[in-house]
């Protein structure tokens, strides 16, 4: 264990802002965006060599939005428009999840999210998808 740990010592400085637990919306930002550099990066491939990295990322961001965010308190419109700020996100930001017209009907209450939308909002920001559901 020691010589693992010796290992992880000498590399610390050059991971820890990407595998530590964000302190402010900087950081938090800057994680959520290398989360979805990571996300086009691997895809649907559970297999890629970098899963396990998405993987800790994400719960990383988990850890800081339980502290800071009080999503489950929040319609799903209203998180998407959080999450929407959060990120700096504009509608056209957000094409692969529907058209803009469409994401504009959502976000004006006219249209709800259908099942592969709150998918792919789930994977994009890293909230369960109860969250999305009415």
């Amino acid at each position: 264990m020691i010589a693992e740990l010796e290992k992880v010592k000498n590399v610390w400085p050059q991971v820890k802002s990407v595998l530590s637990v964000p302190t402010n919306i900087r950081e938090y930002n800057r994680l959520s965006k290398i989360l979805d550099d990571l996300v086009d990066e691997i895809g649907n491939d559970e297999n890629h060599r970098l899963s396990p990295l998405l993987d800790t990322i994400g719960s990383l961001i988990e850890a800081y939005e339980e502290e800071h965010f009080q999503f489950e308190e929040l319609a799903p419109v209203d998180l998407l428009k959080a999450l929407m700020h959060e990120h700096d996100l504009t509608q056209s930001d957000l094409k692969d999840i529907a058209s803009q017209g469409v994401l504009s009907e959502i976000l004006h209450k006219k249209r709800k999210l259908n099942v592969r939308q709150i998918k792919l909002l789930s994977k994009r920001f890293n909230v369960s998808p109860a969250a999305f559901i009415e």
